[in-house]
């Protein structure tokens, strides 16, 4: 049992705490001084980049080796973990996150080497949950007492833009706060955790719900922060430049509640992967997601639901409609992509009078269930719809070799338009990715290149993310680092189309931001977890000792993907979670 009480790991004050952390002083209560595994440095955006960058380092690491040195390193005879597969400090870097193992009170204890070590690997699982919660909470302090408490600041703020600013951050730091308090406890009763899922648990049913609140008012927080005014971006200015918030800007502290619902499931989902099946740690861990996953969807419903809406009306105020109109606001509908397209104007045959001018402009949007055909107005801002088609009744035709001038040029068909006619449009793109990506928005059960996860395949491609990507378009997905996706689709010009793993999430993203997985038994891994995490979210448990999850015929597969060999409407979820 422990009996130091406190350890001090920022000096920079000499405040006396009264609780688990207090204003400019990082204290973490009830662990030893050898269990202090936040470096001072590490803010939690800091400390959540780092903790990936080494999710993906160890990925490499075991990507690399041989078939037989892989089962060999993850299976050792001493029981003790041992590089490059378990050892998750990055190579050559003097701002790596400590270990369980690496602790000294570990250390002197002997388990190392009495446990075995998938049992060490248990631990470094939980113990990255409780550290990463320290520094999530630190931040959130410096939210609050260096931008929220600061009187410059707030003077340029009315009290409701201060209101939708800020949100409820309070009563999230406060139920931060008490789950930290609970996990310290947890770990002072020994330096052998024996579980962290069921206090996870516990908080994500009784505490959590603040964080819905706070991320469904994102819409509105982004709003203020834009529209403030000139004393509010120069009193902004000199807080972002404060040494205390290093070098960060505010709205990174902002997004820091929503970041971290998502990275908690995600922690959770890692502890179950490595939970013995049948044991109370799975029970627990299977029940905590459970709860994470609802709270998760919860704010992405409300998420989108604020900022479709918002979307929806900005669309019709720009719309002319030349004959019959067509409503557009409707809780049931939502964006999938827009942008401009160029129309043939005349038969193939054209294509050799070089005279005439042989595309018009055109600008497309696209919704779950409409296409609007319009054309921009000579002012820019409006635009004149021409035609329209339910998304059921759409039909594309790739036109492959026909020449430089039909480079980027497809077929769409629209079977039955608003004049209950049969139409068809010659459709060039500014490039092949452009029209492969139309292709799929538009007729989304269109076959991809490569199988997606829910065809059984025993191996597809797969590739991780090395750097962080902001989705640009409605059809695009935001991805993380560490993130591991599912191959769907690939161009020439550099774009990819991906499921993400742990959510089923699918959209584009430039291929500069990810690395293929090139290991055979690293994908079947990530599948089989995956396919385990699945069954978790559909509520039917864990797949038994000795089976394949997810390989077999008559598998139930992930809830976003078909049964089928095809591609499933990869934009009627959208992706605004980032984790």
């Amino acid at each position: 049992c422990i009996s130091s009480l406190s350890l001090l790991c920022n000096s920079q004050s000499s405040a006396t705490p009264t609780k688990a952390f207090v204003t400019e002083k990082f204290y973490v209560h009830l662990v030893p001084e050898s269990f202090c595994s936040v470096p001072p440095a590490f803010l939690y955006q800091e400390y959540r980049d780092t903790s990936k960058q080494q999710e993906i380092e160890q990925r490499r690491q075991r990507d690399n080796l041989s078939p037989g040195l892989m089962a060999e390193t993850e299976v050792p005879e001493s029981g003790v973990m041992s590089p490059p597969v378990l050892q998750l400090q990055l190579r050559n870097s003097s701002r790596s996150l400590s270990l369980w193992q690496n602790l000294e009170a570990v250390q002197a204890s002997g388990l190392l080497t009495q446990l075995p070590q998938r049992e060490i690997i248990m631990q470094e699982a939980m113990f990255e949950l409780v550290t990463s919660e320290a520094s999530y909470y630190k931040s959130l302090e410096i939210l609050e007492t260096h931008f929220l408490r600061n009187p410059v600041l707030i003077n340029t703020l009315s009290h409701s833009d201060t209101h939708f600013l800020f949100s409820n951050i309070e009563e999230v730091m406060k139920a931060s706060e008490r789950f930290l308090m609970d996990l310290e406890h947890r770990i002072e009763k020994s330096i052998l955790i024996s579980d962290v899922c069921d206090i996870v648990y516990c908080h994500a049913v009784e505490h959590f719900s603040v964080f819905i609140k706070y991320v469904i008012n994102q819409v509105y927080q982004e709003q203020n922060y834009r529209q403030g005014n000139q004393a509010f971006r120069e009193a902004m200015a000199t807080l972002e430049n404060h040494p205390r918030v290093r070098g960060l800007s505010f709205t990174s502290f902002l997004i820091l509640p929503f970041q971290r619902i998502t990275r908690l499931k995600l922690l959770v989902q890692n502890i179950l992967k490595k939970a013995e099946e049948n044991s109370d740690r799975e029970a627990n861990a299977i029940k905590a997601h459970q709860q994470l996953e609802r709270i998760v969807k919860e704010c992405n419903e409300g998420v989108r639901k604020m900022s479709r809406t918002e979307e929806l009306i900005s669309i019709e105020k720009t719309l002319e409609f030349k004959s019959k109109s067509v409503p557009i606001i409707s809780h049931s509908r939502w964006l999938l992509k827009k942008g401009e397209v160029q129309l043939m104007a005349g038969p193939k045959s054209t294509r050799t009078m070089r005279s005439r001018r042989l595309y018009q402009p055109l600008y497309l949007f696209l919704f779950n269930n409409l296409l609007l055909v319009t054309k921009r107005s000579s002012s820019g801002d409006k635009f004149q719809v021409l035609d329209s088609c339910t998304r059921a009744m759409l039909r594309t035709e790739d036109l492959k070799d026909q020449g430089q001038m039909l480079a980027n040029v497809f077929n769409l068909k629209l079977l039955e338009n608003q004049e209950e006619r049969q139409v068809s449009y010659m459709l060039k793109t500014s490039s092949m990715s452009d029209k492969l990506r139309w292709m799929c928005a538009l007729t989304p059960n269109r076959r991809t290149r490569f199988m997606s996860t829910s065809a059984h395949q025993t191996d597809s491609p797969q590739v991780q993310c090395i750097q962080s990507y902001s989705s640009q378009e409605s059809d695009e997905l935001s991805i993380e680092m560490a993130d591991v996706l599912n191959l769907l689709e690939r161009t020439d010009d550099d774009w990819m189309m991906g499921e993400r793993l742990h959510d089923g999430e699918r959209g584009w993203f430039p291929s500069r931001v990810v690395e293929e997985i090139q290991s055979k038994e690293v994908r079947a891994q990530n599948l089989r977890e995956a396919f385990r995490i699945q069954q978790v979210q559909e509520g039917g448990g864990v797949p038994q000792t000795g089976t394949r999850s997810g390989l077999r015929a008559g598998r139930r597969t992930p809830k976003s993907s078909s049964v089928s060999n095809h591609w499933t409407d990869p934009m009627g979820q959208c992706s605004e979670i980032k984790q």
